[in-house]
């Protein structure tokens, strides 16, 4: 280590000897200065300093073919600034280092965590992997702004309805705010903050009528698939998810109680389910099989089923409602509830919505419904304000 007064020429003739790996110059003017010259020919300006605690550290300012040596005393200063107010360069650069780009943090941390509680996490994936990553994928996090967030949605609108674009948000949404509740350095906010969802307009809803469920009903017990008119009927009389009745266990059903426990929902938590008369006599009449837990098995492999849906297509089409699909029977069940004069709140807690905006969707009133409600008010009023036809008056033309 020599100490000596930097000069530019000094700066450029000077060479490692050939015995050593590299050498440290010390520049007498600017403190903390200094100059390293490796055996390779290259050399780099550095700012040697004792931080908050008293220890020496070595921060890189430059390479000295980049700038020039009032250049590296500039820099020098302006650190040695930072230094005396509290902020350790040395120190954020490490941090800056260590903010992983948008794809390992997807790749890292995101999905091996949701991999662990939720069922849909390979939408995830696919969502992230081609929409996501091609366009952020080696930035980093903390470079990722609103005008980014921005820009990526409205990309994605060009090609995906509005219902599309939500789950995108949704997702990225989530994701920060994993970041930030994780404290990944360098994610200080979350710019997806603010992004409003696009209103939904294209959502159809299909629900049964009870002279349609008959209809559908009696083609069940028509269908190939001796299961068929146990499965749909409990998709209708519970309002559950397609896997979560084909996943069912005897041992989930408390019949004392009238409850079904569902051990892992779409949300990764247990809920529970309760259990109409209808839907006990139901589960009374499905067969058994010795040894197998499964409530609703396929009777050839004894193990749930991957899937039914062309039993279900020919069911459905014979009864004359081709377009209905299994997750309308949930649509139904909510409406069946709500017609039935039950709260949002009631078929939110059954159905197991975690946010009551979903349940909204379900709320669909029937037409019957609705004029049987206005007539309730003109019976609470009474007969003044609904004269019969024979006390209606016909005024002619021209006559008062």
């Amino acid at each position: 280590m020599a100490k000596l007064l930097l000069t530019p020429q000094l700066v450029k003739s000077t060479s490692c000897p050939p015995d050593k790996r590299k050498i440290d110059l010390f520049d007498t003017d600017c403190k903390g200065l200094m100059l390293e010259v490796a055996a390779t020919g290259r050399k780099t300006y550095y700012l040697r300093y004792q931080n908050e605690r008293g220890h020496t550290k070595q921060f890189r300012l430059a390479d000295a073919a980049d700038v020039t040596l009032s250049q590296a005393k500039t820099l020098a200063s302006k650190n040695r600034n930072l230094i005396a107010m509290g902020e350790d360069p040395a120190t954020k650069k490490a941090q800056l280092r260590q903010v992983p780009t948008v794809e390992v943090f997807i790749r890292t941390q995101y999905l091996p965590y949701v991999k662990g509680y939720k069922k849909s996490w390979q939408t995830d994936e696919g969502l992230l992997r081609n929409h996501v990553e091609p366009v952020w994928g080696r930035r980093h996090m903390d470079e990722i702004t609103k005008q980014d967030v921005l820009a990526l949605m409205t990309a994605h609108r060009k090609t995906h309805a509005p219902g599309s674009c939500n789950r995108l948000l949704i997702l990225l949404r989530y994701m920060f705010s994993l970041a930030l509740r994780w404290e990944v350095p360098g994610v200080k906010s979350n710019p997806t903050a603010g992004y409003p969802r696009l209103v939904e307009n294209n959502i159809c809803e299909r629900y049964l009528s009870k002279e349609e469920a008959n209809a559908l009903y009696v083609q069940l017990n028509r269908s190939g698939n001796t299961m068929l008119k146990y499965i749909v009927p409990m998709l209708i009389l519970t309002g559950a998810r397609k896997r979560e009745v084909l996943d069912a266990r005897w041992e989930d059903f408390d019949f004392e109680r009238r409850t079904w426990r569902i051990p892992t929902s779409k949300s990764g938590r247990a809920r529970h389910v309760p259990l109409s008369d209808g839907a006990v006599q139901l589960l009374n009449s499905v067969p058994r099989y010795r040894d197998c837990p499964w409530v609703f098995p396929n009777p050839d492999t004894k193990n749930p089923f991957v899937s039914f849906f062309y039993s279900w297509d020919t069911a459905r089409k014979r009864a004359g409602m081709p377009e209905v699909r299994i997750h309308d029977l949930r649509h139904s069940f909510a409406s069946f509830l709500v017609n039935a004069g039950r709260s949002l709140y009631e078929v939110q807690k059954i159905l197991g919505h975690a946010d009551a905006k979903t349940t909204q969707r379900y709320s669909h009133l029937a037409h019957a419904t609705l004029l049987e409600a206005v007539n309730k008010a003109v019976e609470a009023i009474g007969g003044a304000y609904a004269p019969t036809s024979n006390n209606t008056t016909v005024l002619e033309m021209g006559k008062a």
